[in-house]
């Protein structure tokens, strides 16, 4: 009897301190000064501080990114693993959740989470997602669509249909109308509903004409998009026409969630070069955004990772045109994440917080806006 209590007290200290507790939602109301009419939320897929670092040096050891002084660092787990995927990562960032991996706009029961887009929309706002991966994939789709595994890809291109997103930009044409579960045409579908739609099939993206009385969607391949190493040139262009499309729409303003997503892919494959091509690229974009963000002055950037990936280093014999990189792992880690933030709030962003804290801060400084 005596050794039953003992095991059962062990049993319970063991699995008591591991499972998952939900973290606090945090009082910001005291932090906030100025507020943003407008939030820009830019997620560099798979970048941790080496990927930035590598990608600074091979660029002549500067990036836009130290235009910014306003750094925190953020908890990336998900509610059933340490090293959490970028739907749980995308998840948390779009519905302040902790949630399983794999799992889209949803929590750890699978029930629907609102998102901060959806959330602005309602309220008013104009909103746009840019990415270089297809606009199905987990960290666009976390913004707007509601499904319980990350592979729904035609589940999720259905979502677009409910109109909650105004502009769009990214790969996936395929699931749109080449699609295996049914025949639809969801170009034609959202035409009907009031869309400009274009694809890299019909017309280069570099010399497209977008009519600001509509709502926009262009899909830039069949599937996955170019790396930039093989000739893909849209996220600066595109990303500069979402703003220009999104500001002044609303007199509330816009919400636009930009994402460098290969980065990451560049991690899976272990690759030094295509993580350091992929991160310039989001680099200059992010430029550009700043430079926008500090003419605009009613702007708040935000730039951050759902996770790292390939557990990056740059190793010994590495020089500023040479990095020699090496991987722990061709799937993610857990490290800490930085967090960059340029604009009205930015000072909320400081510190070490969970990802959630993310969607917590963006929604405290719209719901708080001053006069």
């Amino acid at each position: 009897m005596k050794n039953q209590v003992l095991l059962s007290f062990f049993f319970l200290l063991f699995f008591g301190c591991n499972k998952y507790t939900p973290p606090a939602k945090p009082n910001l109301k005291s932090e906030i000064g100025k507020t943003p009419k407008n939030i820009i939320l830019m997620i560099g897929d798979g970048m941790g501080i080496s990927q930035i670092t590598a990608g600074m040096y091979i660029n002549g050891n500067k990036l836009n990114l130290e235009r910014i002084k306003s750094i925190g660092l953020h908890k990336s787990y998900a509610s059933n693993n340490l090293v959490t995927d970028s739907a749980a990562g995308a998840t948390a960032f779009a519905s302040g959740v902790k949630t399983y991996n794999g799992a889209i706009g949803v929590d750890a029961d699978t029930t629907s989470v609102p998102t901060i887009l959806e959330n602005l929309k309602a309220e008013g706002y104009a909103t746009g997602l840019v990415a270089t991966s297809t606009i199905v994939h987990a960290t666009p789709a976390s913004f707007f669509s509601h499904v319980k595994s990350r592979k729904m890809y035609e589940d999720i291109a259905d979502a677009f249909l409910d109109g909650t997103v105004d502009f769009f930009v990214g790969g996936g044409l395929k699931f749109f109308n080449a699609r295996e579960k049914d025949d639809r045409d969801l170009i034609a579908e959202l035409e009907a509903k009031g869309y400009q739609m274009g694809s890299y099939f019909d017309e280069d993206f570099s010399t497209i004409k977008i009519d600001k009385t509509k709502k926009f969607g262009y899909l830039t391949a069949s599937k996955d998009p170019l790396t930039v190493e093989q000739g893909r040139k849209y996220l600066t262009p595109a990303t500069e026409k979402a703003i220009d499309y999104l500001n002044g729409k609303s007199e509330k303003g816009f919400f636009l969630m930009v994402e460098g997503s290969q980065i990451d892919w560049g991690g899976h494959a272990n690759n030094t070069n295509y993580i350091i091509n992929e991160m310039i690229d989001f680099d200059k974009t992010i430029g550009k955004v700043l430079d926008f963000v500090e003419k605009d002055g009613e702007t708040l950037l935000i730039i951050t990772a759902d996770h790292e990936t390939g557990g990056f280093a740059l190793n010994i014999g590495s020089t500023m045109d040479t990095i020699k990189g090496a991987f722990t792992s061709d799937y993610h880690t857990a490290a800490l994440i930085p967090v960059f933030a340029k604009g009205p709030g930015e000072e909320l962003f400081k510190g070490i917080y969970e990802n959630t804290a993310i969607f917590d801060k963006m929604e405290e400084l719209t719901a708080n806006r001053l006069p």
